[in-house]
């Protein structure tokens, strides 16, 4: 199946410097791209237990080792967000 995109011609710029660094093609690499977001409609989590099995399929839990402490980091946005709006 072929696809044509108009894309900005900074978005392409960019994935085809992400697609050089990976030594792609830009369309083997927006192919990819694709492939790895695509969830179709009837696969989507439904509940919260699969969501966060999504989260951790997906690699987004578990991504910041940096926070060792959650409720601490939270915490701390919580409180810069709440500065910067009395700002």
């Amino acid at each position: 199946m072929s696809i044509t995109l108009d894309l900005p011609q900074e978005m392409e710029q960019e994935l085809a410097i992400e697609a050089s660094k990976l030594k792609l093609s830009l369309s083997e690499y927006a192919s990819r791209l694709l492939a790895t977001r695509y969830v179709p409609a009837n696969k989507l989590p439904k509940t919260g237990a699969e969501l966060v099995a999504y989260w951790q399929k997906e690699g987004v839990i578990g991504s910041r080792t940096d926070i060792t402490d959650s409720q601490a980091y939270a915490r701390n946005l919580r409180r810069q967000a709440e500065n910067r709006a009395s700002e």
